[in-house]
């Protein structure tokens, strides 16, 4: 029992350095907003714009299909539907190369001033406000104590 007692300090003193240890902030951005701020991104905010509203009229033309295709079951429909279907992910992919293309340049401006901003305010993991809260990746998030992105802002302008 004397031992149990002389042992104890030594093992509470072994989790000292791990109470001590500093904590990891998470910050979040919005990089729409920070990409408006980037000189250069028309072409790619337009290019965007462009590419969202022929997937969204694609999208509602393989709707129509789908329904056309279910109703009638005829192979003419359902072929229909099918090369439609196929076309639709071909121009996904083009767009996706087009778009990573042209966000290129932009990103390394934007990761920059990103990077800086949380080195500056202390922060040791950063995350895309739109992507976490659309994956669910995070439930909760106090904004005001965690979005980085008037600091990134700010550095973009310089």
């Amino acid at each position: 029992m004397n031992r149990l007692l002389l042992l104890l300090p030594l093992v509470l003193l072994t989790t000292v350095p791990h109470a001590a240890a500093p904590k990891n902030r998470v910050g979040f951005v919005d990089v729409p907003q920070l990409l408006s701020s980037v000189a250069g991104s028309a072409d790619y905010l337009t290019l965007r714009k462009n590419i969202d509203a022929d997937l969204t009229k694609r999208e509602k033309a393989l709707q129509t299909l789908a329904t056309k295709a279910n109703q009638t079951r005829s192979a003419a429909d359902r072929n229909a539907f099918a090369k439609a279907q196929q076309d639709y992910v071909n121009a996904q992919k083009g767009y996706q190369t087009r778009l990573a293309a042209a966000f290129k340049p932009l990103a390394s401006k934007i990761d920059g001033a990103i990077a800086t901003a949380a080195k500056n305010n202390g922060y040791s993991v950063v995350l895309d406000k739109q992507v976490a809260g659309r994956t669910k990746l995070v439930v909760y998030a106090n904004n005001s104590a965690t979005d980085l992105t008037a600091a990134a802002q700010k550095l973009l302008k310089k």
